[in-house]
């Protein structure tokens, strides 16, 4: 493959540090190769030293025996050895020097096979400064390198799965029994939606009811919620809601009920729609829902084809009126052009029309719907009960006066009955 802006970086910060190692072992070797001459010219002036001694000596011992050979003459004998003194005094003075260059040679040398050459205190000190920079200027180059590499690694990995993931969907989509991306997720959707009841309350200035849709309920107007929870809607707002969209009316309760089966359902035994009567049955089940609102749009066409043909005498005196006006004559030359025009434009004409038609019966149909659903919100709330709070007392007391009256109504009646029944019985028995 091409190589990456991060292997072309590695090789950089390789090379560097590279050259720098380089560098350093030049730096070793030439230093070995001073102290090596130095070491070379020091020998070189013992072994000088050494030299002029030993002749010395040898001179010193030829003038010896020539003094020997003649004792008679005591001048030449003294003068000779203080000259054999001059000379020791000399080649002693030279061996010393040559045994402290020697010495200092050798201390130029340092211990422990090292081949770096001794220097001065300050040479040291500078040295040393030297070489700790070097050192962590190399340490950071290594980390920079190693980082470098450990970054190109995981990028590396996290490609090489993520070609396997694709690879592995493909092979999946062709057949291949492979594990995907779906085997292995589980999101929240997957828990299918319970089934719950629900509890009506009435929200009122005293007592305030919040809503999930508008935030606070309108007061006197119903609300409902799942049963045993305080997660309350607007019943009106929840009907409209599900006619208008019902994909999100159970994301207001998180996915977590099926509201839309649970209560606008008449199969559930939870359905809301069981409390509306008969008129709440036909405008629900019959209006709106049977055939996803074919029925409406039925009936709306027929109305408007009927008041279509009650007008038509009308609408015929207007149209002889219109075609045989001079004002319509009087612009012949402006739309002659599209009475005489191709059937391709014509038929052009008459698409924009019907769609203009359409347009404005889908308008109708929208207003006529949302008149009906209105409709269908106030069923729902003079119908359904109120389970909790003021209003279940309210509606107690409204079903006992309304049990009181009918007993008492039973009661009357049954001795009405009674008294009829013995007026009968005195008269028979009279017979």
């Amino acid at each position: 493959p091409p190589p990456t802006p991060t292997m072309v970086k590695l090789r950089q910060v390789a090379e560097a540090a590279t050259d720098s190692m380089r560098c350093r072992s030049t730096r070793t070797v030439a230093t070995t190769r001073s102290t090596t001459m130095a070491f070379r010219s020091t020998s070189s002036a013992a072994s000088l030293a050494l030299l002029l001694l030993l002749a010395s000596l040898a001179v010193s011992t030829a003038t010896g025996l020539g003094s020997s050979s003649s004792p008679s003459n005591p001048s030449a004998r003294n003068v000779a050895f203080s000259r054999r003194r001059t000379r020791s005094a000399a080649a002693a003075a030279s061996l010393t020097s040559s045994r402290e260059s020697v010495s200092a040679a050798a201390d130029a040398v340092p211990r422990g096979g090292s081949t770096r050459a001794a220097t001065r205190p300050e040479d040291d000190e500078e040295g040393d400064d030297d070489d700790v920079e070097a050192r962590r200027e190399a340490e950071e180059e290594a980390r920079k390198v190693r980082a470098a590499l450990a970054k190109y690694r995981s990028d590396q990995s996290v490609l090489l799965q993520l070609r396997s993931t694709l690879l592995s969907e493909a092979l999946a989509q062709r057949g291949v029994p492979l594990p995907t991306l779906r085997d292995v997720c589980t999101t929240d959707g997957d828990r299918p939606a319970e089934k719950c009841d629900w509890d009506c309350a009435l929200s009122t200035v005293e007592e305030p009811k919040t809503c999930l849709y508008s935030f606070d309920a309108e007061p006197d107007t119903k609300v409902v919620a799942p049963l045993g929870t305080d997660q309350w809607i607007s019943l009106s707002a929840l009907n409209r809601l599900r006619r208008t969209d019902p994909t999100k009316v159970e994301p207001m309760w998180h996915g977590r009920y099926a509201i839309l089966q649970s209560w606008f359902s008449d199969e559930s035994e939870y359905s809301l729609l069981q409390h509306v009567g008969i008129g709440g049955f036909l405008v629900s089940s019959v209006l709106l829902d049977l055939g996803g609102g074919m029925v409406l749009r039925s009936l709306l066409a027929l109305a408007v084809l009927s008041a279509l043909c009650v007008s038509m005498p009308l609408l015929e005196y207007l149209v002889g009126r219109i075609l045989v006006s001079s004002a319509l004559w009087s612009k012949w030359i402006s739309w002659h052009r599209i009475v005489h025009a191709a059937l391709p434009f014509k038929l052009l004409v008459g698409q924009i029309a019907w769609k203009s038609i359409a347009g404005a019966f889908a308008k109708l149909e929208g207003a006529v719907r949302e008149r009906a659903v209105d409709f269908e919100c106030a069923i729902l709330e003079e119908c359904v009960p109120v389970t909790v709070g003021m209003g279940v007392e309210e509606e107690s007391e409204e079903e006992e006066d309304d049990d009181e009256v009918a007993d008492l109504e039973g009661e009357d009646y049954e001795d009405e009955d009674d008294s009829e029944y013995d007026e009968d019985y005195d008269e028979g028995s009279d017979w």
